[in-house]
C-alpha cells in the first residue's frame, strides 16, 4: 500500500508540474537595440524572423466598446454567404451570447459552413442550451483542450485568441469576449472598457490561418479551398500582419515580438494592458528604453478589476519601472480590458495578448500588428482619452503604500508565472 501511495503521489506531482510548465525555454538575454521601428530592417525582422510577412493593401477599422463592436461583428455574421470561422476564449450565457448564437444558427440553417472553436475553460459559463442550439442548427462546434486524462499536460494551455473571419474576406480581433460585461459604452462599473478591430484586405488570410492552426489541433481537420482562402484584393493602404503565438513556438513567441518592438523604440512606447505582470527581462527591456530617452507610458486597470490577485502581483513589479521614469496610470471608471502597444507613433499591436506570463508563455494568442501612422494616431487618441480617466501612480505613492499592502502584493507576485 505504501509503495502504491508513493507511485500515485509521484504521478500526481508529475502531472501537476507538466500542467504548470510551458515546456519551452524563453529568451533570457536582453535584445540589443540595432535598429529602430522606423527602419526597414525592423519590418524585415518582424516579417521574416517572426512572420508572417507584413503585407500592404489593408484597411483596419477601430471599434471602441461593445456599443460599436458587437453590432459590427453581428452585421458581418448576418452577411456571411459561404463560411464563418470563429474562435474565442470567453463565451458566457447572457443577452449577447444569445444574440451570437441566434445569428450563427440562422446562417448555419441557410447553408453557410460555420466552424466555432471555444476554449473549454473560458466557455464553462455558457448554458448547455446555447451549445445545443448551435449544434442542432448545423454549426461545427469544438472545445479547445477539454479535460482528458491523456491531455492533462495541456490543461494549462488555453486558447486566448479572439478571431472571427467571414467568407475569408472580413476579419475581427481584439480583446472582447462574448459576455454581457462588454455590452454598452463603458458607462459604469458593470460595463467594461475594451477595443476590437475590423480587418479588410490581404492580412485577413493570416487571421484565417491562425484560426486553422487551432482548429486542426481540436478537430484533426484541415479546412482549405477558395471559400476559406479567396483572392484578397487591396482594400486600403495599411501594412499589417496577424501574428500568432503558442507555447510550442519557442523563439517565435508573442513575448519576443513585444521585446523586439520595445528594444527598437526610438521615441515612445505606449502600452494598454488589462493584465500587466512583467517578468524580469520585460522590466529590464522597458528600463533600458527609458535609459535611451524613450518615453514609456502604461495604462492598467484600477480598483475596479475582475482579478484582484493579478492587480496585486502587478503592483509588486512596478518599483524599477517607476524609478526609471516609466509613467503608470490606473483606469478608474470600470474594468480596463484593452490590450495595445504603440511604438514610435507608427507600429501598433492590438489583439488578445496581455503583458503577462500567461499570454507570453502559456496561452495561444493572436495580435494584429499594424505599421501605419494614421492608424497609430487613432489609437494614440484612444490612449489619451483613457489616460484622462485614469489616476497616475508616482514612485513616491508606490513606495509609501502601507506595509500590509506591500506584503500582499509581493505574496501575489510569487504566483506570477501562472498569472
Amino acid at each position: 500500500m505504501t509503495v502504491l501511495a508513493t507511485i500515485l503521489i509521484t504521478a500526481l506531482i508529475t502531472v501537476l508540474m507538466l500542467n504548470l510548465s510551458s515546456g519551452e525555454k524563453k529568451i533570457q538575454k536582453r535584445i540589443a537595440t540595432r535598429y529602430h521601428v522606423g527602419d526597414a530592417q525592423f519590418l524585415r525582422s518582424m516579417g521574416t524572423l517572426l512572420g508572417p510577412p507584413i503585407v500592404g493593401g489593408n484597411r483596419v477599422t477601430p471599434l471602441r466598446n461593445g456599443v460599436a463592436i458587437f453590432p459590427a461583428m453581428l452585421e458581418a455574421i448576418t452577411a456571411g454567404k459561404r463560411t464563418i470561422t470563429f474562435e474565442t476564449f470567453i463565451y458566457w450565457s447572457g443577452s449577447i451570447g444569445r444574440d451570437f448564437a441566434d445569428a450563427l444558427s440562422e446562417r448555419a440553417r441557410a447553408g453557410v459552413k460555420i466552424h466555432v472553436l471555444l476554449d473549454w475553460v473560458g466557455s464553462t459559463q455558457m448554458d448547455a442550451e446555447l451549445l445545443e442550439q448551435l449544434e442542432q442548427a448545423g454549426v461545427d462546434l469544438r472545445r479547445y483542450h477539454p479535460p482528458r486524462w491523456y491531455t492533462v499536460s495541456k490543461m494549462n494551455n488555453r486558447t486566448h485568441r479572439k478571431l472571427l473571419v467571414v467568407d475569408g474576406t472580413v476579419g475581427f480581433t481584439g480583446g472582447v469576449g462574448i459576455g454581457d460585461p462588454w455590452l454598452g459604452n463603458a458607462q459604469d462599473k458593470e460595463h467594461w472598457r475594451d477595443s476590437h478591430y475590423r480587418l479588410d484586405g490581404p492580412a485577413v488570410a493570416h487571421m484565417q490561418a491562425a484560426f486553422l492552426d487551432n482548429w486542426m489541433k481540436a478537430s484533426g481537420e484541415l479546412l482549405h479551398g477558395e471559400e476559406y482562402f479567396p483572392a484578397l484584393p487591396p482594400q486600403g493602404e495599411v501594412n499589417a500582419q496577424l501574428f500568432r503565438s503558442d507555447p510550442g513556438e519557442g523563439a517565435g513567441s508573442v513575448r519576443l515580438m513585444y521585446l523586439l518592438s520595445i528594444a527598437s523604440a526610438k521615441t515612445s512606447v505606449r502600452i494598454a494592458a488589462a493584465y500587466f505582470v512583467p517578468d524580469d527581462l520585460s522590466i529590464e527591456t522597458l528600463v533600458a528604453a527609458r535609459r535611451r530617452g524613450v518615453h514609456v507610458e502604461l495604462i492598467v486597470p484600477g480598483p475596479l478589476v475582475d482579478t484582484a490577485l493579478t492587480r496585486r502581483a502587478s503592483r509588486a513589479r512596478w518599483g524599477k519601472l517607476l524609478g526609471s521614469g516609466v509613467i503608470i496610470h490606473e483606469y478608474q471608471p470600470t474594468m480596463y480590458h484593452c490590450k495595445m502597444m504603440i511604438v514610435d507613433d507608427i507600429w501598433t499591436s492590438v489583439g488578445s495578448t496581455n503583458f503577462d506570463n500567461r499570454s507570453f508563455r502559456l496561452n495561444d494568442e493572436a495580435n494584429l500588428n499594424v505599421y501605419d501612422r494614421a492608424f497609430a494616431a487613432t489609437q494614440i487618441a484612444d490612449f489619451e482619452n483613457d489616460r484622462a480617466r485614469s489616476r497616475q501612480v508616482t514612485f513616491e505613492m508606490w513606495k509609501n503604500r502601507p506595509w500590509q499592502q506591500k506584503f500582499v502584493d509581493h505574496a501575489a507576485a510569487l504566483l506570477r508565472s501562472q498569472l
